[in-house]
């Protein structure tokens, strides 16, 4: 049986068909606008994208998605991605239920072939303007935390616990009595806004090169069971 003519192929990428693409595009031609105003009409494509309402879920969405997802832009859509251990499935169900609940529809979640990752993954138009964040690579960014969330203890609580459940771990050592619950990120300004909002919520946090502590043994059960850290129903 013949080979996919396409095999290994994009349309940006194949000779013949970017060229056919590049001319729709000059041309302003539109092959699927006919489909999609039919679908449209249907019920089965979105035609307008509200923003959404801001709770708990959506905040502790964001609050994930600033940890360990990402945001990609393309032409016609946007998509996000966030990325658990294939072993943490409470984790995978949890926000693979979120993202269907927020967006009306079912995310696509696979496992990686040469890693134990799991995508959790779900394309629309203005993702990141109805979230808050902006595409791509946020290293280096100024990130913000919306006053709707750090004014409401329920939305910061989830907000707190979607960063966490990304980039936290809960660490315990009996022999030395050492506990630790940190919060690890090299975006500064997330560091800073995890140390302030823990610190505004009664905890003694403190910043060790890119990782957010809370060291005191109380603390740290106190705020693991405040976020139900690793907690999954």
């Amino acid at each position: 049986m013949p080979s996919n003519w396409s095999k290994g192929f994009t349309k940006e990428t194949h000779p013949s068909v970017a060229k056919i693409s590049k001319t729709m595009k000059r041309k302003k031609l539109d092959n699927f606008l006919q489909w999609r105003e039919k679908m449209k009409k249907a019920g089965k494509i979105k035609s307008h994208y509200p923003s959404f309402k801001k709770n708990g879920d959506l905040a502790e969405i964001i609050g994930v998605v600033l940890g360990d997802g990402h945001i990609g832009k393309f032409p016609r859509t946007e998509s996000l991605r966030i990325i658990g251990n294939f072993n943490n499935q409470g984790f995978i169900r949890r926000y693979a239920d979120l993202m269907e609940k927020l967006f009306q529809k079912k995310p696509h979640v696979a496992k990686k072939k040469c890693s134990n990752a799991t995508t959790i993954t779900i394309y629309e138009k203005k993702i990141s303007k109805r979230l808050g964040i902006a595409t791509g690579k946020r290293k280096d960014k100024i990130i913000s935390v919306p006053r709707w969330i750090s004014k409401n203890r329920n939305n910061l609580t989830r907000y707190l616990r979607g960063l966490y459940e990304a980039e936290g771990c809960h660490c315990i050592h009996k022999p030395t009595s050492t506990y630790k619950f940190i919060f690890s990120n090299r975006n500064k300004s997330m560091l800073s806004n995890v140390h302030r909002l823990t610190s505004n919520m009664g905890f003694h946090p403190h910043t060790s090169g890119y990782q957010v502590q809370i060291s005191r043994k109380k603390e740290v059960e106190e705020i693991r069971k405040l976020l139900q850290f690793r907690h999954y129903v």
